[in-house]
């Protein structure tokens, strides 16, 4: 179970993390948290249905590739310049979804990081995770909002992009971030292989 999910009993899954893991997962879903956003949310908590129902989102893409990556236009092809039609729709179909895809990738990371928050270290300083079917569902949402994050900060846009960045030497400042790349990407593997019937 170290370093990779295994399915439970009843659905679910569980993993074994050691303290250095269990830091760098909830650094990096904190970073993520961040770089989402807060989120429009009345300072006393008090959110009215109906207000959040009808209430606009903004209707231009995100300035900042990693968020742009983790809200892309509905419209129009990847990598080509939009029409104005396909421009029109997107940013109309922004200003009606955004707010609620936020929130929803808000509250997967906030998942995260309130597992790790709650394990503690029992014998070689590993803990063990258990996950509902429920909160693998929002880690895996999570991890992949990770990694397309990580990976548009590294330039990843094809499988081929990465393959130089397995082979950067220790010295290059972008190992670290290759390194959480791949090792996240054998999380999101092992927890989709869980999920599965």
């Amino acid at each position: 179970m170290a370093g990779h999910f295994e399915a439970v009993p009843g659905g679910g899954a569980a993993i074994a993390l050691d303290e250095v893991e269990i830091s760098i997962l909830r650094s990096l879903a904190v970073q993520l948290l961040e770089l989402i956003g807060p989120g429009d949310q009345p300072a006393d908590g008090a959110v009215d249905p109906l207000d959040a129902l009808f209430a606009e989102g903004p209707s231009e893409a995100p300035a900042d590739p990693a968020l742009a990556r983790l809200f892309p236009d509905a419209y129009g092809e990847p990598g080509k310049a939009p029409d104005h039609q396909q421009q029109e729709y997107a940013s109309e179909f922004r200003r009606f979804t955004e707010n609620d895809l936020r929130a929803g990738k808000r509250e997967n990371v906030l998942s995260m990081v309130r597992a790790l928050d709650s394990l503690t270290a029992q014998g070689e300083g590993m803990a063990v995770l258990k996950l509902t079917p429920d909160e693998a569902r929002q880690w895996l949402g999570a991890l992949n909002d990770l990694r397309l994050a990580i990976g548009t900060r590294l330039d990843i846009q094809r499988d081929e992009d990465g393959e130089e960045l397995y082979r950067l030497p220790d010295s290059d400042d972008r190992k670290p971030m290759v390194m959480a790349y791949l090792w996240l990407g054998g999380l999101q593997e092992t927890l989709v292989e869980t999920l599965m019937p």
